[in-house]
């Protein structure tokens, strides 16, 4: 495999992906008293966080597929740039609104790395530019 950006692009999207599945196992089976490891409160209900990880593994679904077929599916890469970026926007808000809790600040810059290193490679692959 051949260094382009097309190939680097859909590494990061399988990378990207391997972290939301990772992300989305763990809130599905730490538990709930090890969140406040992690700067939250006491939480007593599963459902909530389960929910959260069978959503992570969910978006992983659509990273791969972004991944696998970069120039067909050009449009799962806008949408999972779409998907960092709003993350980011609910991470920050809920960081600065709701609870400051240090995991969330750090989520919040992670999203925003990703999102800004998959707008550039979106905005730089000349493959994508070229196909409709």
């Amino acid at each position: 495999m051949k260094f382009n950006k097309l190939n680097i692009l859909k590494i990061f999207l399988y990378l990207v992906a391997v972290h939301s599945f990772l992300v989305g196992v763990n809130l599905i089976v730490f538990p709930t008293d090890w969140m406040q490891l992690f700067g939250f409160g006491t939480i007593t209900e599963n459902f909530f966080k389960v929910q959260g990880g069978v959503f992570h593994i969910v978006m992983a679904v659509a990273y791969v597929l972004a991944g696998w077929r970069p120039i067909e599916y050009k449009i799962l890469i806008v949408f999972s740039i779409a998907a960092k970026f709003l993350a980011t926007a609910f991470l920050f808000s809920y960081f600065l609104i709701i609870n400051p809790a240090w995991m969330i600040l750090i989520s919040g810059f992670g999203d925003f790395s990703m999102a800004m290193i998959l707008l550039y490679l979106y905005k730089t692959t000349k493959e994508l530019q070229t196909h409709g």
